[in-house]
This record gives C-alpha cells, structure tokens and sequence, in this order.
C-alpha cells in the first residue's frame, strides 16, 4: 500500500529544534521530488520546502529560510525536515507530500502523509 508516514513532531520552546521525517514505500519516493507542507489552525494549508528526486537541490518559503533544511535518503526511502530556531507562529501540523515530477517546486502532489503536529510556545 503506498504511504507516506510523519514522524517527530512535539512541543518545544522557541528558539528550540526539532527533525522531522517521513518514510515512504519506494513506487511513491523515487524518482519523484518531495516536500513539506503546513497547516495551522484557521488557515490554509501553505508550503515549506521542497527537495529534487536527487536531492541535490531545494527550494524553502522566505519564512523558513535560513532556519529549516529539507533533506532525503534515497537509499531508506525517507524525508527530513531538520527546523531550527524555532517560532511560535511555526505551530502547524506539518505534512510530507510526494510532488508532481522530479523537480522542486511550491505545489502540492496528490500524496499526503496524515500529517505531525508541531506546537512551539513562547
């Protein structure tokens, strides 16, 4: 069954970090660029990063760049979403997103992960 599978999501002060990760099944990963996405309560759901098949590239939203690093293992099939200096205005629940094609991109593919909730507290 393909899936993809958020994990490492919590509750930490700003200032703080945290990794998140995505494991997928192989006929969803390769080949294809993957991203990040985030929803917060009240809005709509807006994109935060994004990594090529090869992983050689990425692409990040003005609002975390600088601060989160995408990153994929090709080899375990697993995405990454290493978030530093974290912000209370971050708290979303974040979701792993295999994309259309193998380039980066702002878009959103039509497989979602059921998504990890960060909290960060001020």
């Amino acid at each position: 069954q393909a899936q993809l599978v958020e994990s490492g999501g919590g509750l930490v002060q700003a200032g703080g970090s945290l990794r998140l990760s995505c494991a997928a099944s192989g006929r969803l990963f390769s080949g294809y660029a993957m991203g990040w996405f985030r929803q917060a309560p009240g809005k709509e759901r807006e994109f935060v990063a994004s990594v090529t098949s090869t992983g050689t590239r990425t692409y990040y939203a003005d609002s975390v760049k600088g601060r989160f690093t995408i990153s994929r293992d090709n080899a375990e099939n697993t995405l990454s979403l290493q978030m530093s200096s974290l912000k209370p205005e971050d708290t979303a629940v974040y979701y792993c997103n295999r994309q259309s094609g193998a380039y980066y991109s702002t878009a959103p593919g039509a497989y979602w992960g059921q998504g990890t909730q960060v909290t960060v507290s001020s």
